[in-house]
Order: C-alpha cells, then structure tokens, then sequence
C-alpha cells in the first residue's frame, strides 16, 4: 500500500506578555500542552523589540504593565505588523479599560483568573481572524500587481498603436497627394472611367486618413496627465457649434443650447466629447428636412448630466451596449460614414475624468447621448434664465 505524506498544518505563534512571572509561564505551559508555540515576556518594552513582520501570529497581553501596558504595546506591535491580531488579559475591575483596548485594535479580551474553557475559543477566533487578513493581503497585493500588469500593457499597445498609425500616414499622404495631382493635371483628357476609379482611390484613402487620425486621438487621450483647468461648457459648446457653421449651409438646423455649468477638466479633451457628440447629432439628422438638436444638463446628486438631444434616426437600445466600444457601427457604413471610434473616444475622456456616459434611443425617433461628471468637477452649475 502507498503511504501518502501530508504537510502538517503550521504551529500557531503565540507571544505572550504579562508582568506577573507565574502566570505568563503557566499560560505559556498550558497553551504549549495545547499544541501552541509559545513565547513569554513579562516585560512590554522587551516584547516588543521581538516582534517583526510575521514573527507571530498573535499578541495576548496583559493590560495594566509597568512600563508599557497592554493597549500601547499592541499598537506598536501593529505598526511592525499591521496583520498580528491582539487578546488583552484584564482582572475584573478592569473590563471598562478592556473595551477601550477593543477600541483600540484588540479582538478580544480574557479575564483573569483564567479558565481554558473559555481561552480557547478566543484564541481560535483569533487565530481565524489572522488567516482573514493575510489573505486578504495577498489578494489586495495580487490585484495590485494584475492591475499593474494590466496598465503597462495598455501603455505599451497604445505606444504601439501611436507609432504604426504615424508610420501608416506618411506614405499615405503621398498618395493623396499623388492621386490629388493626377486628377488636377489630366482631368479633362483621361476617360470618365478612369476618372472615376481615381476619385474612388481618392475617397477610399481620405476614408483611411480620417480612420488613422482617429486612432493616434484614441491612442493620445489614454496617455499623460490631465490638462486640468476650469472650463465654462456654454461657451465651449458655442464655439464647437460655430466650427460646423460653415458645412451646414444647405441644411436647415434648429439649435437648442440650454445652460451648461462650469467644470474642471481638460477643455482640449472636452472639447474633443462636443465634437464627436455634436458631429454624430448632425450626422444622423441628415435624413430629416429639419434637424433639431438640443444640448443641456441636468443637475444630480452626486454631480452634473450633459446630454446632446437629436431627432435623427435612433438606434434599438438592444444593441446600447455596443455603442461605446471600439470600431461598433450600428448603421450601415453606406449611408452614413464612421469608423467606430468616436464614442469609444468619448468614454475614455469622460472616464478620465471620473464620469461615465450613457445612451437612449428609439428607431426612427431620435437618440440622447450624455455623460455624467462628479460633483468634484463642478465648479459652477448651470445658471437658469
């Protein structure tokens, strides 16, 4: 027959401490007798300068000492080690003090005289309390080192993404240039065919330089320190809605720009969520004879809501939950052009800045796209006419 070997479980460490020589040695006999390995001092300032990180797995001390009583010894044991649960032994008179000690960081307390009935149990729970922590320490020091992990590679594919999109846009400058100065220079000798397979060349890598520069925006909001200042989004807005002005000459727009509050926050950055929320708006009102978009906020408990109304075509809020990702199209790419990146952008920025976005929409009856800021970026609300 196999014999099987298994590690035995580890001896508790128990460091015990109490001026009154015949009782720390009994206890210390008697917990010994019970499988516990024991350490005694009958001095707190000698007790303490034993103690290092994980030397023992509890402190059971008694209160009232000479030169270092029980609760402040046990809250320099805990500085040393922030994981080492601690018992105070108090007599009769004394449980009021007891309780303070509690307070102060101690599990439990055990009067004196002592009886095992009731020393025991304590010292289980303790010890229970001891495994408690620790592991929580390895898994909050676990989640610290994956989060690290995690954010270094995010920094290393994005550097990456950075550098291939810089590397893509030089060449393909050049073609735009080349295929710019072939049309220019023989348009009116080379066959409409030809004409046309150039301009589909044209279209095809204007479409590929807007999908590039997209990407090295998503790849640069990831990175560096917030360009954090107050930030007056009314006049933010203003000035976004004005740079569209020019494009929307054959197109009848109702604009509704209500009061929005001052934050604080990157304006480049905010700046780039009203570009793509305002240029989606515009985008998907395009079917209609009159487009109206709304922009306002509304007031929260736990900070402000910015929202960017439309009347466009909607979108079936079954498919919500892809809206924010990375190159998701919910519409056919034929009638209205995008890569995808754009709203992904805007939840990075939002995050950044500590907010979250959100959507709601219907087929056929329009969308809502918004973001929430704390309320420790708000630096003014919305003043109401």
């Amino acid at each position: 027959m196999d014999l099987m070997s298994t590690s035995a479980a580890p001896v508790p460490r128990l460091l015990i401490v109490d001026d009154e020589v015949p009782q720390m040695e009994a206890l210390c006999q008697t917990l010994r007798d019970h499988g516990y390995e024991t350490t005694g001092f009958v001095s707190g300032r000698a007790a303490l300068e034993s103690v290092t990180p994980g030397a023992f797995d509890l402190l059971v001390a008694d209160l009232m000492m000479p030169d270092l009583d029980g609760i402040r010894l046990l809250q320099a044991v805990r500085d040393v080690d922030p994981n080492l649960v601690g018992v105070i032994m108090t007599g009769e008179g004394t449980i009021d003090s007891a309780v303070e000690a509690m307070k102060a960081g101690a599990l439990d307390y055990i009067l004196k005289p002592f009886r095992l009935s009731v020393i025991l149990p304590v010292l289980s729970r303790a010890l229970a309390v001891r495994q408690l922590r620790m592991e929580n320490e390895r898994l909050q020091r676990r989640v610290k080192e994956r989060t690290e992990e995690l954010e270094a590679a995010n920094r290393e594919l994005e550097a990456y993404s950075s550098s291939v999109s810089h590397d893509l846009r030089t060449p393909l400058r050049h073609v735009l240039g080349f295929l710019g100065f072939a049309l220019e220079s023989a348009r009116d000798q080379m066959p409409v065919s030809a004409r046309q397979d150039l301009e589909s060349a044209m279209a095809a890598a204007r479409k590929m330089d807007r999908l590039i520069r997209d990407l090295l925006d998503y790849s640069r909001t990831g990175r560096g320190e917030l360009n954090a200042s107050a930030v007056d989004l009314g006049d933010l807005v203003g000035e976004v809605v004005r740079e569209f002005a020019p494009d929307l000459h054959a197109r009848r727009v109702d604009w509704d720009l209500g009061p929005l509050p001052v934050v604080r926050g990157d304006r480049l950055l905010l700046r780039q969520v009203f570009m793509n929320l305002i240029s989606n708006a515009l985008k998907f009102t395009r079917p209609r004879a009159s487009a109206r978009i709304e922009i306002g906020s509304r007031s929260r408990a736990d900070g402000v809501s910015i929202f960017v109304r439309d009347n466009g075509v909607g979108f079936d809020m079954r498919a919500a939950d892809r809206l924010f990702g990375t190159f998701q199209r919910l519409h056919s790419g034929e009638l209205f052009e995008g890569n995808g990146i754009g709203l992904a952008n805007v939840q990075r920025i939002v995050q950044r800045h500590g907010g979250r976005v959100w959507a709601e929409g219907q087929p056929g009856a329009g969308a809502v796209f918004g973001f929430d800021l704390p309320s420790g970026c708000l630096l003014q609300p919305a003043q109401r006419a």
